[in-house]
């Protein structure tokens, strides 16, 4: 280990101010990272507690959160919240037993309480406000809405009726941006929630102070339009995709171009139909009338009297005079009915009335033959279920055109879209020119660092031992002798060129090895 520092340290002493400075600067950078990990991984691991706050459940859920000694970070601009992730469920079980946070306003967890001895105004009143909290927070959860508040005005159920134009109205204040679809939605999310409230009674208003709900008012069936409109889209869409699939197979990859319109029917149809057979004839009805009639007279001044003439069978020996008539006729009645034929047909909306297509088809070197083209023509049309009287009908709705495609990509319209479009790849490069220019500056920076050179020179005996001229070159000329070093020659070279003395040594300790034994 001793050793280990010695050369460190020599090492440490042969290196320029320069190198010194950039070292020392690199370890430093070094060590401040490590401990800016070692505290980042330290750090516990936040995770969302609640999120979309109102600024009073942010303090009350911030107020109960400390009470329990947890850390809370605030997020998205002061609505959002976040505990350690160990402590996430604790905290929103510790929280729910508080009931918070309420969100925005009460909803039907008002009459959880137990409350004796309350008016009937009261409950009333309590249930306006859950119902209206309710609805908020339902409203708060659509996509682009931030929050949300419903005023229901409900009229009182009163004895005598004293007013027909009196009914439930609502108002909701959003903070968001919506579509008319979206906001359709809403009103109609209210509308069913309120007993004989209708969705024309609710207006919309959102945070810039324009009335969402205008519009939608002054054309009742602006949603049934939008829907027959995606309807359209969809169909056109679907057919047109087919159809390209298919000429892909035939012509290749992005040979084909198809755009298909649809005519689809709007009305609802109902068809009553009656058709009478009069071949096809039933008995309908039979009826038959049998009329007998029976009748016998007699003379009474000739029937005897007393006991004998009412005794059965007895005969008084006097002479009848009686008159006998029998009568019998039969009626028969047949009743017909002609055969009916009644057919009720009901007819939805959404039908395909007409279609038309138009293809183009990217051209070769050679154009294609009329045949060919035609061929294709019929395969689209097939493809539709396009059905016309002639060739020509189905030419007039089907229409195929060779062109030369364009492969070259669109240029931009101007250049600051092109610098927009891209300021992504922009914003890449800028970051990796910087890091090159700063490497470079530093590697250029190493390569101008250099040693510090220290001055040497040969030094021989001096003049006074008669040996050496004042140049210090021999006196009368020729080349040095290598002498001996004394300690004449020695004290001489300190007295003359000091500054050599300190190079030499520091070469010297440079070179200077360390044995295995740990000797010099």
């Amino acid at each position: 280990m001793k050793s280990l520092l010695q050369q460190l340290r020599q090492i440490w002493s042969q290196l320029g101010l320069n190198q010194r400075v950039t070292i020392s600067v690199a370890a430093l950078a070094v060590f401040a990272g490590m401990i800016a990990l070692l505290m980042w991984s330290q750090r516990p691991q936040m995770q969302l507690l609640y999120g979309r706050l109102s600024q009073k459940d942010v303090a009350a859920v911030m107020s109960a959160v400390q009470e329990l000694g947890v850390k809370t970070d605030v997020g998205a601009n002061g609505t959002a919240l976040y505990v350690p992730s160990d402590q996430v469920h604790k905290v929103r079980m510790h929280l729910a037993s508080k009931g918070i946070p309420s969100g925005e306003g009460v909803g039907f967890e008002i009459f959880d309480r137990n409350n004796f001895g309350v008016s009937d105004f009261i409950q009333r009143t309590n249930y306006n406000r859950a119902l209206q909290g309710e609805l908020s927070r339902t409203i708060a959860q659509l996509q682009g809405v931030r929050a949300a508040r419903v005023l229901v005005v409900v009229p009182d159920n009163r004895l005598i009726f004293t007013d027909g134009k009196t009914k439930p109205t609502a108002s909701v204040f959003i903070e968001g941006s919506l579509n008319p679809e979206q906001v359709n939605s809403i009103r109609f999310l209210v509308a069913n929630s309120v007993e004989s409230l209708k969705a024309d009674d609710v207006a919309v208003v959102d945070n810039r102070g324009q009335v969402l709900t205008e519009g939608l008012k002054e054309d009742p069936a602006l949603g049934t339009a939008s829907s027959q409109m995606r309807l359209r889209r969809n169909m056109e869409d679907y057919l047109g995709q087919k159809v390209e699939s298919m000429l892909t197979k035939v012509l290749g990859p992005g040979k084909s171009v198809v755009r298909v319109s649809a005519e689809l029917e709007t009305e609802s149809t109902t068809r009553s139909e009656e058709k009478y057979d009069p071949e096809g004839q039933v008995v309908r009805s039979e009826t038959s009338t049998d009329d007998t009639t029976v009748t016998n007279e007699s003379d009474a001044s000739s029937q005897p009297v007393g006991a004998t003439a009412n005794t059965p069978g007895a005969d008084a020996g006097g002479k009848g005079n009686g008159k006998m008539s029998d009568q019998k006729k039969v009626n028969k009645t047949l009743s017909y009915e002609i055969n009916k034929v009644t057919t009720n047909s009901v007819k939805a909306p959404g039908s395909v009335s007409r279609l038309t297509a138009a293809v183009f088809i990217a051209a070769d070197d050679k154009p294609r033959e009329a045949a060919k083209l035609e061929s294709l023509r019929k395969m689209v049309a097939n493809a539709l279920g396009v059905k016309g009287a002639t060739d020509q009908d189905i030419a007039r709705m089907v229409t195929i055109e060779e062109i030369q495609f364009s492969d070259s990509p669109k240029e931009p319209q101007s250049i600051f879209d092109s610098l927009t479009r891209n300021a992504g790849i922009w914003g890449d490069a800028a970051s990796v020119l910087v890091a090159l220019i700063l490497f470079g500056a530093f590697v250029r920076m190493l390569r101008k660092t250099k040693p510090d050179e220290i001055p040497m020179e040969m030094l021989y005996p001096s003049a006074e031992s008669g040996a050496l001229g004042e140049d210090g070159m021999p006196a009368g000329g020729g080349a040095p002798q290598e002498q001996g070093v004394t300690v004449d020659l020695i004290n001489d070279m300190i007295r003359r060129k000091p500054q050599n003395v300190g190079a030499a040594l520091k070469n010297w300790m440079g070179k200077n090895e360390v044995t295995p034994d740990g000797q010099n």
